[in-house]
């Protein structure tokens, strides 16, 4: 669900005396073409006051000037001015202008990153739609996809963010729990494209106590695994930028994920191919590679197939069996065997500027990528570590691992 700062959509209450303010990119100025003073600069944005009844005319001028608005909103609702500048909104972080800038996950148009929208004194209280069963007979433990509404809020959010729950109850100090987050696994326009809904790709935490033997369970992997329909949920954030999507959309988007780190890259996947939007047509090429214990722990394993049917040009498949599959020598196959048979492509890859690389899963899955991709640049004679720093740094490796 958007805000009109958000959506850059003016709101439908509107008379001839009131002022909308447009943020505009791109502007040139010359005396020929703009006849109104306004402080207009080469790059970034500027923010224009333009009153109701002259919008179309100051749209046909920025137009003229080689401007793109990317964003309209009420004057009433714009962020506090200070020497002639507009401040970005609470809770949202936004590029000053002049600098860089950086990949951001909406292509086409200017949005901005939505953060703590919620806090956890003041969290969003949301209702679970649905909650479904992502494991099949013959896996391993519980994971749910559970799918919560946020139509009654501000809560919107990005590809590759993620949410805070805090579960009911109290702890055995008689404290509210604490917030856990999850990534996020519905692209910005949720499952329905209605903008109303949130979901999420959560696995039920359990193991004996080393203390005591006993089966213990997590708390909040629990309570929402345990959701039932109609139930009250408190929501905060959405929090994170480190996983966002380029706005490339000719990019080649590496995914490696284990286990519920597939849960950002169903967003990316459903984004790119399902959701049919006007304003971001994805034509580069998403590799996904995913691992797992047994087949029927393959996570949303029959929509992912599908895609690969539908869109075999532009998205490759592949798994990684650990319980079923063999890797080289004759170990089992782990996400890292994948990456290493398939690190001189990969290599090739992560030289183009447009390819990003994101990691989402077990912590321990770091160390075999790296020596698999060290094999690699090891032929062209380029240290991988070093190598692997820039690419952070021109924030084309991303990784969220626990």
């Amino acid at each position: 669900m958007y805000s009109p700062s958000i959506s850059g959509v003016a709101t439908s209450s509107i008379s001839g005396s009131r002022i909308f303010v447009y943020e505009v990119e791109g502007m040139r100025q010359s005396q020929a073409t703009d006849e109104i003073s306004h402080p207009i600069r080469r790059s970034g944005s500027v923010f224009i006051s333009v009153p109701y009844d002259r919008m179309n005319q100051e749209m046909r001028r920025i137009a003229r000037m080689g401007g793109k608005i990317v964003s309209i909103r009420p004057s009433n609702a714009a962020p506090e001015t200070t020497n002639g500048k507009v401040a970005p909104e609470a809770g949202l972080q936004s590029q000053k202008s002049g600098e860089t800038t950086k990949p951001m996950t909406q292509a086409k148009e200017k949005v901005q990153v939505p953060v703590n929208l919620y806090k956890p004194a003041n969290p969003y209280i949301g209702k679970c739609i649905s909650t479904e069963e992502l494991v099949r007979e013959g896996g391993e433990g519980t994971v749910r996809h559970v799918k919560f509404d946020i139509s009654g809020g501000n809560l919107h959010y990005l590809e590759g963010q993620s949410i805070g729950i805090i579960p009911d109850g109290t702890d055995k100090n008689g404290k509210p729990h604490k917030i856990r987050l999850y990534s996020i696994a519905s692209t910005r326009h949720g499952d329905n494209l209605d903008d109303k809904t949130v979901s999420v790709c959560v696995r039920r935490l359990e193991y004996k106590s080393p203390e005591t033997g006993e089966q213990v369970f997590g708390v909040c992997s629990t309570f929402i695994t345990g959701l039932e329909p109609g139930a009250d949920v408190k929501i905060t954030g959405p929090v994170g930028k480190e996983m966002l999507l380029p706005d490339d959309e000719e990019a080649t988007v590496i995914m490696m994920a284990t286990g519920t780190g597939i849960a950002p890259f169903r967003a990316y996947l459903w984004r790119m191919f399902k959701e049919n939007n006007p304003d971001y047509k994805f034509k580069g090429l998403a590799w996904l590679f995913f691992g797992v214990a047994y087949t029927p722990n393959i996570l949303y394993q029959e929509e992912l197939e599908q895609l690969q049917r539908e869109f075999p040009d532009n998205f490759r498949l592949t798994y990684a069996i650990s319980r079923e599959q063999k890797n080289a020598d004759g170990g089992k196959m782990y996400i890292q065997s994948r990456i290493k048979e398939n690190a001189d492509q990969l290599w090739e890859l992560v030289q183009k500027p447009n390819t990003h690389t994101y990691i989402c899963g077990l912590k321990g899955m770091e160390g075999g990528i790296d020596e698999g991709m060290s094999a690699a640049s090891s032929k062209h004679d380029v240290d991988w570590t070093a190598y692997q720093k820039q690419l952070k740094k021109d924030g084309r490796w991303h990784v969220e691992t626990y």
